[in-house]
C-alpha cells in the first residue's frame, strides 16, 4: 500500500508538470536595441524633455517604421533605460517588440509616459554594465546593440572603456553614441575613445538639446538598417557629421 500510495503521488506531481506550459522560444528579430538615455544632473528638467522627446519622435517617424518592417524578419525588440550614478539605472520601457506603425506608436506612447527618476552624477560605464545584463530576454536578434546617449564624460562609477569592452566580449555586436554638446564640445573625442565600439559601431553628434530629435532619428534610423555611416560622407542636417570607430567584429554568443 505504501508503494501504491508513493506512485500516486509521483503520478500527480507528473501529471501537474505536464499540464504546465512549455517555456516558449525566444521571438526573432532582426534587432535588439537598447536605448541608455542620460538623466543625470546636468540635464535640466526641459533638457530631459527634448530628449525623451527626441525618442518619441523616432518612433512615430514613418522613415523608422518603414526601415523596421522592411527589414529580413520585419520586426525589433526595444528597451529604454534612464540611468545617472553609478547605482542609478531605471528601465523605463522594457523589452518591447515592434513589427509596425501600431506597435511602434504604442511604444512611443509608454516613452513620453516617463518622468525623470534622476539628477545624480555621470556614469555611463556602470549603465553599460548593467544594460548588458538586461539582454537576457525573450527576444532572439540577429544584432544587439546599446545606444549611449549623453551630455558628459563619466565622472563617477565603473570605468566606462572598461565596460565597453567587456560588454562586446559579452556578446553584444556594437555600441553606437550620441553625445550633445552643449557643456562640452570635445564630448564626441570622449564617446569616440571610451563609448564607441564593436562591429559597425559609429557615432552621431548632436550639437544641443534642440538638435536631439533629428539626431536620434538619424541614428536609430543607421541602427535598424544594419547601415554604416561614412565619416564626413554624410551630412546629418542639425547633427552634424556622422563619425566611424571600427573594432575588429565578435560575434553574439550563443546560450
Amino acid at each position: 500500500m505504501r508503494f501504491l500510495r508513493g506512485f500516486a503521488a509521483l503520478a500527480a506531481i507528473g501529471a501537474m508538470f505536464a499540464l504546465q506550459p512549455a517555456q516558449a522560444d525566444p521571438i526573432p528579430v532582426d534587432l535588439e536595441l537598447q536605448l541608455l538615455v542620460d538623466d543625470s544632473g546636468s540635464v535640466s528638467a526641459s533638457e530631459f524633455a527634448l530628449q525623451r522627446d527626441g525618442y518619441v519622435a523616432a518612433f512615430r517617424d514613418s522613415g523608422i517604421i518603414d526601415a523596421i518592417e522592411n527589414g529580413d524578419i520585419g520586426a525589433i525588440a526595444v528597451q529604454l533605460i534612464y540611468w545617472a550614478s553609478s547605482g542609478q539605472q531605471q528601465i523605463a520601457v522594457d523589452w518591447f517588440l515592434i513589427t509596425d506603425s501600431v506597435s511602434a506608436n504604442a511604444f512611443a506612447d509608454l516613452v513620453a509616459a516617463t518622468t525623470e527618476p534622476y539628477s545624480g552624477s555621470t556614469a555611463p560605464g556602470s549603465a553599460i554594465n548593467f544594460g548588458v545584463s538586461q539582454f537576457n530576454n525573450d527576444y532572439d536578434g540577429t544584432r544587439q546593440v546599446i545606444d549611449v546617449s549623453g551630455d558628459g564624460a563619466q565622472n563617477n562609477g565603473a570605468d566606462t572603456a572598461t565596460a565597453r569592452d567587456a560588454a562586446l566580449a559579452a556578446g553584444i555586436d556594437s555600441i553606437n553614441g550620441l553625445p550633445i554638446l552643449t557643456d562640452d564640445a570635445n564630448l564626441d573625442d570622449w564617446y569616440l575613445a571610451n563609448i564607441v565600439g564593436g562591429a559597425n559601431g559609429f557615432l552621431v553628434v548632436a550639437e544641443n538639446f534642440d538638435d536631439f530629435a533629428q539626431a536620434v532619428i538619424t541614428k536609430i534610423g543607421y541602427e535598424i538598417s544594419g547601415e554604416i555611416p561614412l565619416p564626413g560622407a554624410i551630412p546629418l542636417m542639425v547633427t552634424g557629421l556622422a563619425l566611424l570607430w571600427g573594432r575588429t567584429r565578435r560575434r553574439k554568443q550563443q546560450a
